[in-house]
């Protein structure tokens, strides 16, 4: 069984709970005469979100080292400008949060992972993807309300639908293992520690 296959596995099993209780992500287009999202028409680098992303002293996006990972190869530009990331090229062990500004369980967690951060991201790094979001400005505004500052990807147009990546609810969370082993998990934690307890079961790494 590939990898991808056993992080889509996991993905339908654990997720089920989390369609209930989270944010199920839409990317249909509210109007007939609206087009469907997409990086196009749904500008995530503007100098007004460069300037709140200064503000809030969010980490630039970094690409990783790796050739051919285990991540799909897709490249998400950086939310509020920067460079952008190829997934493929990420490493493990690292912890994926898709969230959307207008998420409720997203915005109770952010300032967990936050936390999370700033105690373990030298071990375990955060990257947050802003998921089948229209509304960047309005999520750079909840960045700044939380105190977010871990590096942050964009997804408006669901370039990741169709993948073994894609989020079938908000928040959710996508661990990738050293042996480059992907687990999909719901999200909506309560504290550091619950993320804690999450890494050391799904990335097996002692925090």
């Amino acid at each position: 069984m590939s990898r991808r296959l056993r992080a889509a596995l996991a993905t339908g099993a654990l997720l089920s709970s989390a369609v209930l209780a989270g944010c199920a992500p839409d990317a249909s287009p509210s109007s007939g005469e609206r087009a469907a999202p997409s990086e196009s028409n749904v500008a995530v680098d503007t100098p007004e979100l460069r300037r709140m992303k200064a503000d809030a002293g969010v980490e630039p996006c970094r690409p990783g080292t790796a050739d051919d990972g285990a991540l799909p190869a897709v490249s998400l530009p950086c939310l509020g400008g920067g460079e952008r990331v190829d997934l493929s090229t990420l490493e493990g062990p690292l912890v994926i949060n898709f969230w959307a500004s207008n998420c409720g369980p997203c915005r109770k967690e952010m300032p967990a992972l936050q936390e999370f951060h700033e105690a373990h991201g030298d071990r375990v790094p955060v990257i947050g993807v802003d998921f089948l979001d229209v509304m960047p400005e309005a999520a750079m505004e909840l960045v700044e309300r939380t105190g977010v500052t871990y590096p942050l990807l964009a997804d408006p147009g669901g370039e990741l639908q169709g993948t073994d990546l894609r989020p079938l609810a908000l928040p959710t969370f996508a661990f990738l293992a050293e042996d480059g082993e992907v687990t999909m998990v719901g999200g909506g934690i309560d504290s550091a520690d619950d993320l804690v307890a999450m890494v050391d079961e799904h990335l097996g790494v002692d925090l």
